[in-house]
């Protein structure tokens, strides 16, 4: 069969989509896809701030499983993931469904809650660092007032990953929210009706109709929040010492990666625990993705 011939004024739309498109192709081949690969080639090999890289084939990735240091990492990024994904997908659903609802004052609770998805991680960083402060912090204060005694937020080795876990979910709960808040405005009255027309209770409501129908976004939510969480590494980076004896505690494979490549210059086997790191992600990706099927529902 022959194939239908484009007409000139068809010709050159398809031409106007392609030069529209370049640059973000363009820029997503030369940040994304070339780098994925160089820094794939770069895990096998031995390369500094200076010069070529040298081929060592897999002596990065020996050297990484015999690193203490990369399974104290692995170990605080798990931790933040099993503790904060699950508050994060809780919370944020909790403050979707609460500004649903017909309360007053809601465009101010949509405002406040919000208000974190707008401002910078930096801002953040500084400003939870100075509410953590061990002598001046408003936290420590209040402790103080109800006759507690005060916590070194970020120095003790027991207490400074829950500490970032904290500000972690509190800046992570507001963009969340909004998706799962557009979940809800998505679902159809009429299952609601049909709810109430059977003598469903706003209890029984809640679990047997908002949460199964919004599963498809609790889904998406949780994905998305596993892989931020895995990437953590600004907070860290703001309100912790390098220095500091709870940095031990509190590093993530992202900040691992950082301190390899930055400070000590390792950038080969940076590459190796970026892309351990890379295959962890992965692996729970497929898994969930396998997973979904008994739990999430599609209407």
């Amino acid at each position: 069969m022959a194939r239908k011939k484009l007409s000139p004024i068809r010709k050159n739309e398809i031409k106007w989509a392609y030069i529209f498109i370049a640059p973000l192709m363009i820029g997503l081949f030369v940040f994304y896809y070339f780098a994925f690969f160089q820094n794939f080639y770069y895990s096998f090999t031995k390369l500094g701030s200076f010069g070529a890289p040298e081929f060592i084939g897999l002596d990065n990735y020996i050297r990484l499983f015999q690193d203490e240091k990369f399974y104290q990492a692995l170990k605080n990024t798990l931790t933040y993931v099993v503790i904060g994904v699950p508050s994060i997908v809780i919370l944020s659903t909790g403050a979707a469904i609460l500004i649903n609802s017909q309360i007053k004052g809601r465009t101010f609770f949509r405002t406040a809650l919000f208000l974190p998805a707008v401002t910078m991680p930096a801002a953040i960083g500084l400003l939870w660092r100075w509410l953590y402060n061990y002598e001046f912090g408003i936290i420590n204060f209040i402790l103080g007032k109800i006759g507690l005694d005060s916590i070194a937020w970020l120095s003790d080795p027991d207490i400074v990953i829950y500490a970032i876990t904290i500000v972690l979910v509190w800046t992570m709960i507001s963009t969340q929210m909004i998706i799962i808040l557009a979940g809800l405005q998505g679902i159809s009255k009429v299952y609601y009706e049909a709810a109430q027309i059977d003598g469903a209770n706003k209890f029984q409501t809640l679990f047997r109709v908002t949460i199964p129908l919004l599963t498809p976004t609790l889904f998406f939510v949780t994905v998305m929040s596993i892989i931020n969480v895995f990437q953590i590494f600004d907070f860290i980076f703001l309100m912790i010492q390098p220095t500091a004896l709870s940095m031990k505690y509190a590093m993530s494979l992202v900040y691992y990666f950082y301190d390899r490549a930055f400070i000590t210059f390792e950038k080969g086997y940076a590459s190796a625990v970026s892309m351990m790191l890379f295959v962890i992600i992965l692996v729970i990706t497929l898994i969930q993705m396998k997973l979904q099927k008994k739990w999430v529902h599609y209407s």
